[in-house]
């Protein structure tokens, strides 16, 4: 099994049109975000959204659960930390720990949960059906992340 040695944080700005009248990003961006920062991860390790498509792989959102404890305004440059935390043939568990990138001040964190299904939304088991796949996912289970 591959050993995936680090993560590194997705970076992003923080878009006028993502905010409310207050300047402070609207709830609803942070679904965005998430998916932007697990995209990238998993384009880190070399299974792309498309990739994954082609061989008929969907990754469904089951549930999204945020904890807003800091503010994210217009101009922001955040940096998010993603980290697979749970996996099984069917389904998935990701963490994401949101950062300023300029200061390294700790904001928020969020959880989502994901199944693999195929092109009809049955569910996959993704271990039986690419392995290959499933190994690198669980490589990084075991990934230590970049602070």
């Amino acid at each position: 099994m591959n050993r995936i040695s680090k993560i590194k944080p997705y970076i992003r700005a923080v878009n006028y049109y993502e905010t409310d009248q207050m300047h402070v990003v609207h709830h609803s961006n942070y679904a965005r975000y998430m998916e932007e920062a697990r995209l990238d991860m998993m384009n880190q390790i070399g299974l792309s959204y498309d990739k994954m498509e082609e061989m008929g792989i969907i990754i469904p959102v089951l549930e999204l659960h945020n904890v807003f404890t800091n503010a994210i305004h217009y101009g922001d440059i955040i940096s998010i930390q993603p980290s697979l935390v749970k996996l099984t043939p069917v389904r998935f568990g990701m963490h994401y720990e949101f950062y300023d990138a300029g200061t390294g001040a700790w904001l928020n964190r969020a959880d989502t949960s994901h199944a693999f299904v195929d092109t009809d939304f049955r569910p996959m088991n993704l271990k039986k059906k690419y392995p290959e796949v499933y190994a690198a996912m669980e490589a990084l289970l075991q990934a230590p992340e970049e602070k």
